[in-house]
C-alpha cells in the first residue's frame, strides 16, 4: 500500500474522504463521537421510529471505543484511555447506521466486512483503524469531553461520547470510498498464494479446490 498523509477536520465533504485510499494515513481533528454494540442498537431503534439521535453524525467521524474516563471536581470529564473496540461486532448494523446518520469515517480495529464496504461505496464513508493496545495515546489528542449521553442507561463503556480531538492518529484507511476493503484484499492474496504453491507441490486438483 502506498502511504500518504492527511490532516483532516470534522465535518468532513465527500471530497475530504473520496481522496483517501487503502493506506493512507490519516490524523483527525474535531468532533468524535464514540459507538459500540448498544449504542449502535439503541441510536437504530430511535432513528427507525422516526425520532432524533442527541448529537447530529451527519459528516462526522464515529469511533468504535469505549473509554475509561474520570469525572474532575469541577463536573468535567477526563479520558484516561479511549483504545479501539474490535469493529466487526458491529458489522451487522454499520451499514444502515451509515445511511441513516450519515457520518463519513468509522474508527475502530480489525477491519469490518462486505456489507460495510458497500455501504461506504454506496454513501461515501472510510473506515480506519487504530493501534489497539494504544489507549493512553489515543487519550493523549483527546482535548475535551463535550457531551456524553445515554451514560444512566447504558453504562461508561457503551455510552455515546462526544470528544473534541487534535491530530488523533495515525489513522490508517482499510476501507475507502470505492469499497475496496484492505483485509478482503489480503485474504484474496493469501488463498491464491496457497493455491498457486499447491500446484508447485503438485497436488492432485480435487484437494486444491477444497482449499
Amino acid at each position: 500500500m502506498s502511504a500518504r498523509e492527511f490532516h483532516l477536520r470534522t465535518p468532513l465533504s465527500d471530497s475530504d474522504v473520496e481522496r483517501l485510499r487503502i493506506g493512507d494515513i490519516v490524523y483527525l481533528s474535531g468532533t468524535v463521537v464514540t459507538a459500540r454494540d448498544e449504542a449502535h442498537e439503541l441510536a437504530l431503534e430511535i432513528l427507525r421510529s422516526g425520532g432524533q439521535l442527541p448529537v447530529d453524525l451527519r459528516r462526522l467521524a464515529l469511533y468504535h471505543c469505549g473509554p475509561v474516563a474520570v469525572k474532575q471536581p469541577d463536573g468535567s470529564w477526563k479520558v484516561i484511555a479511549a483504545g479501539p473496540t474490535t469493529s466487526m461486532r458491529m458489522e451487522s448494523v454499520e451499514p444502515e447506521f451509515i445511511e441513516r446518520t450519515g457520518v463519513k469515517m468509522i474508527i475502530g480495529k480489525g477491519g469490518m466486512g462486505p456489507r460495510t464496504a458497500e455501504a461506504m461505496r454506496k454513501f461515501k464513508a472510510v473506515y480506519a483503524v487504530f493501534t489497539g493496545g494504544a489507549g493512553a495515546l489515543a487519550a493523549e489528542a483527546i482535548k475535551s469531553v463535550k457531551a456524553v449521553h445515554w451514560l444512566d442507561k447504558l453504562g461508561m463503556a457503551e455510552a455515546m461520547w462526544v470528544f473534541e480531538v487534535e491530530e488523533f492518529g495515525p489513522l490508517t484507511i482499510t476501507i475507502d470510498s470505492t469499497g475496496a476493503n484492505y483485509y478482503e484484499m489480503r485474504l484474496r492474496e493469501v488463498a491464491e498464494n496457497a493455491r498457486a504453491v499447491k500446484r508447485e507441490l503438485g497436488l492432485p486438483a480435487e484437494e486444491r479446490a477444497r482449499q
